[in-house]
């Protein structure tokens, strides 16, 4: 029989009171028509509340690759893709090709929508396009303004969904993981994650590490400043990125004529800045403020799509073009519509993302806006391009707490970390962070690689985490990969 998913905090549910769900006999079906064939998928039923087993249920979806080998089967491999959001059903048709044979011999490969994502009894908020909008810079005017949108996203999810909020955090996205693998049949999990899942996979290991087999953390967050710090790590991440990319530019100053001194590509940045803000630049169908340039400041990790993009900008700007009528700026205030019947909203990962990060984190976030502006303005003149973004409000400012706190990571178990040195949303720092967390872990740093996620984009650390799931072994110590040619899109 296989092993029961025990909750880890609070009364743990009984072996009987979760033997409904461990024992679900999922029935597998094709997922849609634009699926695979050979992907299957299925819906297995978890508690809402791990501490009321006999309460409420919802449904998790989950598919499945099995392997193309018998003997040397060795157990599922679980994916996540990241957000807190992302739904990953498709992962397993998705990564089918970067993985490579024995790795798909030895293992069934599973997809899941985490809990409220996709097709896993979704959250819906009834957000307009406008607050769907996560990027907001600080400035004094408008400042009002977002602390009414952050207070509104926070309203309206708990409205729409009540109770069901406080338990939809990454403790028991990983209780639901536990769930899917006694429903399979194994005694122990092997998982793929990126980004946040990378976090979701850490807290896997720190509540099961009895369960734990070979995990693979892909672009990995700061376990210990997972919540508001993710935000704030990520600006702190982007000045080193902004300022390799002024060397990088002005060494090419005859290409792209932004100056030839690292202080002069500097200053031509900014200069088109001030000028965006004065009057907005018109540019691949947009129309751009000095605000909307500084937001997309993840650009800046990929030295040479940076520089063609800001010498375009500055052309745009010195033309005087004007975005055609009708241009998007600020995303009209109605609602979203649905998809189909069939599927969540539009919004669902939007919603998606605050109510899993503001559950499992909201008793960290401060709860008066006059902070928020302060450490906007603070971090705004620290680190220029993303401080005030990172540090401005968040609708968590207002939300309420979880079911239960958030976990600590701090383990011996096995796992490897894959991480490029130059990524937009998980800096390095952050793997670093995770590593240290996760005692018995090893990094592999690509050295020079940019862009947020290492899987099938490196063959050195690709035979890494093939070696690794195929064998069991991790190298004998930390590795540094070179980075490979990559299409700058």
């Amino acid at each position: 029989m296989p092993t029961t998913a025990l909750a880890a905090s609070g009364a743990p549910p009984t072996a009987d009171s979760l033997r409904p769900y461990t024992e679900q006999n999922p029935k597998w079906e094709p997922c849609d028509a634009e699926s695979p064939a050979a992907l299957r998928c299925a819906t297995v039923e978890v508690p809402l509340d791990y501490g009321d087993p006999g309460g409420k249920r919802i449904k998790v979806a989950i598919s499945r690759l099995k392997a193309t080998g018998t003997k040397e089967r060795r157990g599922v491999l679980l994916f996540n893709p990241g957000g807190p959001g992302g739904p990953g059903l498709k992962m397993p048709a998705e990564l089918e090709g970067s993985l490579s044979g024995e790795v798909k011999r030895r293992y069934d490969l599973i997809g899941f929508d985490p809990r409220g994502i996709g097709r896993s009894t979704p959250v819906g908020c009834g957000l307009t396009p406008g607050e769907l909008t996560v990027e907001r810079p600080y400035n004094a005017s408008t400042f009002a303004r977002d602390v009414e949108w952050a207070r509104t996203v926070a309203d309206k999810c708990r409205i729409r969904n009540g109770d069901a909020l406080a338990h939809l955090t990454t403790r028991d996205t990983a209780r639901d993981m536990d769930v899917i693998r006694a429903v399979l049949g194994e005694k122990k999990l092997s998982y793929m994650g990126f980004s946040y899942g990378t976090y979701l996979g850490a807290v896997y290991t720190q509540m099961f590490p009895e369960r734990t087999d070979r995990f693979v953390l892909d672009s990995a967050t700061d376990p210990a400043r997972y919540g508001r710090g993710l935000f704030r790590q990520i600006a702190e991440g982007t000045e080193p990125a902004f300022a390799r990319w002024t060397r990088w530019t002005a060494e090419r100053h005859s290409t792209y004529g932004l100056g030839d001194t690292p202080a002069g590509v500097r200053a031509t940045f900014w200069k088109l800045v001030a000028r965006a803000d004065r009057t907005p630049v018109a540019y691949e169908g947009r129309s751009l403020t000095g605000d909307d340039i500084r937001a997309e400041r993840h650009v800046f990790f990929r030295v040479e799509k940076a520089a063609t993009w800001v010498a375009g900008l500055r052309k745009a700007a010195e033309n005087g073009e004007k975005a055609p009528s009708g241009t998007p700026g600020r995303a009209p205030d109605r609602p979203v519509p649905a998809a189909s019947a069939a599927d969540p909203t539009p919004e669902n990962e939007i919603a998606g993302l605050w109510a899993v990060l503001c559950a499992d984190t909201s008793r960290s976030w401060p709860r008066d806006p006059e902070r928020y502006r302060r450490d906007a303005v603070r971090d705004k003149a620290r680190y220029p391009l993303y401080g005030d973004l990172a540090s401005g409000i968040k609708p968590c400012a207002f939300w309420k707490p979880g079911s239960e706190p958030p976990t600590t990571v701090n383990n011996h178990v096995k796992a490897l970390i894959l991480q490029n040195e130059w990524d937009p949303q998980t800096p390095l720092a952050a793997a670093r962070g995770m590593h240290r967390a996760l005692r018995g872990s090893r990094m592999v740093t690509v050295a020079g690689g940019e862009g947020h996620g290492v899987h099938g984009t490196n063959s050195c650390a690709d035979r890494s985490a093939a070696v690794y799931l195929t064998t069991g072994r991790l190298p004998d110590e930390d590795l540094t990969c070179a980075a490979e040619t990559r299409d700058p899109s």
